[in-house]
């Protein structure tokens, strides 16, 4: 099976060179690497300069989380499976990508998977426990039934190492364009309602956490709930994310306290942050326009013209 792998990039520093060094050791053959440039200027292209890719370059202010994924598919789009990689995930074992084209060969019906994401080394205590709640040990596979027993956590996934069957994902519209983000969790809930089955393959994995401030997890979470007041649909279909967040709640609390317990202060302020920033992203259509900058994390997306024409499966 041919694979082509996308990677969206703007100034991604000196961590890009461990991702293309990543790339270099992959032991499934790459068909194709395409590089989504949205002008960088601090070298990142030169850390691609020994690795055979093609180039798409575009204007800043015309990046999409999912569009600009969507076209960069449509301009090469001459594989088998498409798998799509950030610029600051670094695959941690050679057989990644083999391990991804093997869950497709033996499985006819798994539209997509998601690999497994470690912390970086050096990762602080709430960055750990973060992939370690989201990215167990243990390799699962989902279909639309699973709804009843994980409710929306059935399309929790992730475009930072993630793949797709071409199939598939054109049977799923491609990657919406227009949403703040989350444009892998809306195709993965498309695939599952058309009867194609998805899976976490913990044994796929690369290095990615962030260390995010009080004010950006805050912003990140404001973006969150706007994306779930956009698609209410997700909702609809798999459940609400009361349970889940609760969950995480009670986990976070129980690792901090079993692994730096002089953190929980700023675990209960970071907790309450997010939960602020969730609720006021529910309401953001009672906002101005003017508030919701300021408030999100991806600010561009409040900043866009809003009669650019739509590209993949725009989701109403």
């Amino acid at each position: 099976m041919k694979v082509n792998l996308y990677i969206p990039t703007l100034n991604a520093g000196p961590r890009m060179e461990e991702v293309v060094n990543g790339l270099k050791a992959q032991s499934y053959p790459i068909h194709r690497l395409v590089v989504v440039d949205s002008g960088s200027t601090d070298g990142t292209l030169a850390y691609f300069r020994d690795l055979p890719h093609d180039l798409i370059r575009l204007d800043k202010k015309d990046f999409d989380h999912g569009g600009t994924r969507h076209r960069a598919i449509e301009a090469f789009p001459d594989a088998d499976i498409f798998v799509f990689l950030t610029q600051d995930a670094i695959p941690d074992n050679a057989d990644g990508l083999e391990k991804m084209v093997a869950a497709f060969q033996a499985n006819p019906k798994l539209g997509m998977c998601y690999g497994r994401q470690l912390p970086h080394h050096g990762a602080k205590v709430l960055e750990a426990h973060s992939r370690i709640f989201n990215y167990p040990a243990k390799s699962s596979l989902r279909t639309f039934e699973d709804r009843h027993r994980l409710g929306i956590r059935t399309i929790s996934c992730s475009n930072s190492f993630a793949a797709y069957r071409k199939e598939a994902y054109f049977d799923a519209g491609g990657f919406p364009s227009g949403t703040i983000l989350g444009e892998d969790v809306l195709i993965a809930g498309q695939m599952l309602l058309k009867g194609w089955e998805m899976a976490y393959l913990a044994e796929a994995k690369v290095r990615h956490s962030h260390d995010y401030s009080l004010g950006e997890e805050f912003r990140r979470y404001f973006d969150i709930g706007v994306f779930h007041r956009d698609n209410p649909w997700i909702f609809e279909k798999f459940g609400k994310a009361g349970k889940e967040g609760f969950s995480y709640l009670r986990s976070e609390l129980a690792y901090v306290a079993q692994h730096r317990p002089v953190l929980l202060p700023k675990t209960f302020a970071s907790l309450f942050a997010k939960w602020i920033g969730y609720r006021l992203g529910l309401m953001h259509n009672s906002l101005p326009q003017s508030a919701k900058i300021p408030l999100s994390m991806h600010r561009a997306h409040w900043r866009k013209k809003t009669d650019l024409a739509p590209v993949g499966n725009k989701i109403l």
